[in-house]
């Protein structure tokens, strides 16, 4: 004897895929693939650095504060700004920490680790990324930065 007839194989299909509809659809929908996980999890609104109070804000071209923790941009080195060797070395430190300030503003980043945790003066050393690529080698591109070689260069 044949419990189910056509009729009900019909009821008990879209049941089931009732169901499975609802299920799927409180769980907050399918499984994630890794493309579509969230590749940069950082969002914050920099300022330029005053004082001794820092938090989230730009100190020059490869320094920056994020969430209270100084963090030195192990791929590159910029022109410096606190001691310049010449007024030429300070301008293109000043253009590369603005721009530095609009890169980090203009979006989700990732912070990746390198081989060392830290620097000899405490920074965490990490390269800054969105969508895979290295915003300091957009400043390397552009002429502010350098990629960093293990030394600080004269700019003069």
């Amino acid at each position: 004897m044949n419990i189910y007839r056509w009729p009900h194989f019909i009821i008990l299909t879209i049941a089931l895929c009732a169901a499975l509809f609802l299920a799927i659809f409180l769980s907050g929908g399918p499984a994630s693939t890794t493309a579509a996980v969230q590749i940069d999890p950082y969002r914050a609104s920099f300022g330029i650095c005053f004082g001794p109070d820092r938090v989230t804000c730009v100190v020059d071209g490869d320094t920056i504060w994020f969430e209270g923790r100084k963090i030195r941009i192990a791929d590159i080195n910029t022109p410096e700004i606190s001691s310049p060797g010449c007024a030429a070395e300070e301008r293109l430190g000043q253009q590369a920490k603005i721009r530095l300030q609009a890169l980090l503003n203009q979006g989700a980043f990732s912070l990746q680790s390198i081989d060392r945790d830290q620097d000899q003066y405490g920074r965490d050393l990490r390269i800054i990324t969105r969508d895979g690529k290295s915003l300091g080698e957009i400043l390397v591109a552009e002429g502010l930065a350098e990629r960093w070689q293990g030394y600080r260069r004269n700019w003069c």
